[in-house]
């Protein structure tokens, strides 16, 4: 899959939004991407999965036992990567606001991860979510995600791979552009503000 087929997947899915949008960093962005509409359709996400399973490196591919999410955003494109992958897929939730396996989820010692997330911006739920696994006796190996909207400054401390890189600038919210900040802000995500 080429970006413009990824693009277009996200656009048919009128996944693809332009406005003023609070993302779960706190940032500020005029796009935004929301992967819940992309992946709603069970074969697009599919083919996001296949597509990404096969960006990841053979060696990466052949070491991985587990695949593991966050709660909310990363559950269904876990889930897909986990299928193409041939492999089993847990996710990790905030009932406390800390991440955590639960209901009935674990890891034996050392048992190889692959962390996929939907969105990478900052890199910080990533890192919450690598920590919690190491927490439960996993070792993450690397990370994917559908999208990559770091501008490439994310540093999960594994290696990473995005289907796509999309540098779309983001903005501290006393920091807009004026015509940022002339539109109303929006929350799309799943994660309070």
């Amino acid at each position: 899959m080429t970006d413009d087929d990824i693009l277009a997947e996200f656009r048919a899915a009128e996944a693809l939004l332009e406005g003023h949008f609070i993302l779960s960093s706190g940032l500020r962005s005029s796009r935004y991407l929301q992967c819940a509409r992309v992946l709603m359709d069970p074969a697009r996400a599919a083919r996001l999965a296949t597509a990404l399973a096969a960006k990841i490196p053979a060696d990466v591919r052949a070491r991985v036992d587990v695949v593991v999410a966050p709660a909310m955003g990363g559950l269904i494109c876990g889930h897909e990567l986990a299928r193409a992958l041939g492999v089993l897929s847990m996710f990790v939730e905030r009932p406390t606001g800390t991440f955590e396996l639960r209901r009935g989820f674990r890891l034996e010692p050392g048992q190889t991860v692959l962390l996929m997330e939907d969105v990478v911006t900052t890199g910080l739920s990533s890192r919450e979510a690598i920590a919690a696994v190491q927490a439960a006796g996993g070792a993450v190996i690397h990370a994917a995600s559908l999208v990559d909207r770091s501008n490439g400054t994310a540093d999960l401390g594994v290696p990473f791979t995005p289907l796509i890189r999309l540098d779309v600038p983001s903005y501290s919210a006393d920091a807009l552009p004026p015509e940022l900040a002339a539109i109303p802000a929006v929350k799309p995500g799943s994660r309070a503000a």
